[in-house]
């Protein structure tokens, strides 16, 4: 502890360890800490089952019908997408020739607007130009262009152009779906990222209690831990290490659920997602049902474990997902958790502490992505460059070795 650092990191979860292995491996010297001893935070995967049974506070065990509680890896937060087969839709003709305009368009070339302005033309014109109908919309807008809103519909279209071509780009990559999930579930992914930190002279230390933040002149300075203080010029941490730092920014509900069958009507798929619209629920937030299984090592043999999540509206948050857990009946066992949502009162360019967001209802990772973006930019004052990142490393390990 009695060092100092170019960079601390309070928390393991996902954003705090990527932007940790950043860090290292752009040659800053990083030191990570976290209350916890496990990795993930608020992202964690719970494992056994009977530990996620003592985390809701349910008064049973798991019955024997559940199997072992090893076989289970239970992701608090879903942040993930998987897609089912989405070829009936896009077969359709008009969808097809809207699917062709936007993977031929390019910003940079007239020839390819087909009329279309992309500073001026919006998105509900565009659809309109190509005659798309509402479902057809709202899947575009929210399970493609991943809007959590339909705001997006009345602003210039590049910005969901190129959201829709980053989706075709990563199916076509992929084949049947443009997401990827880790096997033994998502508390994989910060471990792999602190390793990586690790790996460039990072230090981790779990189970390290937090004191204090030290402050000089309205800037971070160190960390206070049992007594030593590690000294540092920039502080990177989730929310729950500097409350005075964050305000509420609303809640939402998840309720992860387990069933001994897969959801109706997905082709007895072993993962899928259902994105439901707002505009269909009379909503003003999306409701998120994402599907893994034991073909992903999270569960028992012939279970499955279903999440569904939303933003809350209303006093009364179970009811507001009842639409979602209706496609999942029958459900062996539910566990409801309402989470706050915090976001930093300030950008962190003065203090140079830099909070991360809660993460929030939805299942994919983009918003996790934009939040690491950002914190990286006002951390340095630079855009993230993956390729200049991957250079890094291919100095390092060559490429065949990564």
């Amino acid at each position: 502890m009695d060092e100092e650092y170019d960079v601390i990191v309070l928390g393991t979860g996902l954003t705090e360890c990527i932007l940790s292995g950043i860090m290292s491996v752009n040659g800053k010297k990083v030191l990570h800490m976290d209350r916890n001893p496990y990795y993930g935070g608020e992202s964690s995967s719970i494992t056994p089952l009977e530990e996620l049974y003592k985390r809701f506070s349910l008064p049973d065990s798991p019955p024997e019908s559940m199997g072992r509680g090893r076989d289970w890896n239970v992701d608090l937060i879903p942040k993930f997408l998987m897609a089912n087969d989405l070829m009936g839709m896009f077969e359709k003709r008009r969808f097809r020739k809207f699917l062709v305009f936007v993977a031929n368009f390019d910003e940079n070339d007239p020839k390819t607007f087909e009329g279309v302005d992309p500073k001026t033309t919006t998105m509900r014109d565009v659809y309109k130009k190509f005659d798309l109908g509402q479902d057809v919309i709202d899947f575009t807008g929210h399970a493609l262009a991943l809007y959590r809103t339909d705001d997006y519909l009345d602003v210039p279209c590049l910005e969901t152009i190129n959201r829709i071509k980053l989706y075709s780009e990563s199916l076509a990559r992929y084949g049947k779906s443009p997401y990827l999930y880790p096997l033994y579930g998502l508390g994989e992914l910060p471990q792999g990222f602190a390793r990586l930190s690790a790996i460039y002279g990072g230090t981790y230390m779990l189970n390290k209690p937090v004191e204090e933040i030290v402050m000089e002149g309205g800037k971070v300075i160190g960390v206070k831990s049992e007594g030593e203080v590690a000294r540092c010029k920039q502080l990177i941490c989730d929310p729950s290490y500097i409350p005075d730092r964050v305000r509420k920014a609303g809640q939402v509900i998840r309720v992860i659920c387990i069933l001994s069958h897969p959801i109706k009507n997905t082709n007895d798929a072993n993962s899928c997602q259902i994105i439901i619209p707002q505009n269909q629920v009379n909503r003003n937030s999306d409701i998120y049902v994402c599907m893994i299984s034991y073909a992903h090592n999270v569960a028992a043999q012939g279970k499955y474990i279903a999440i569904v999540s939303t933003t809350v509206e209303t006093s009364e948050p179970e009811a507001e997902i009842e639409p979602a857990l209706e496609l999942l009946e029958p459900i062996d066992q539910k566990f409801v958790a309402i989470s706050d949502l915090y976001e930093p009162t300030d950008d962190g360019t003065d203090s140079q502490v830099f909070a991360s967001r809660s993460y929030d209802a939805t299942t994919h990772f983009e918003t996790t992505c934009n939040d690491i973006k950002d914190i990286y930019k006002r951390m340095t004052g630079t855009d993230f460059d993956f390729e200049n990142m991957k250079r890094k490393q291919n100095d390092v390990f060559g490429e065949d070795e990564q």
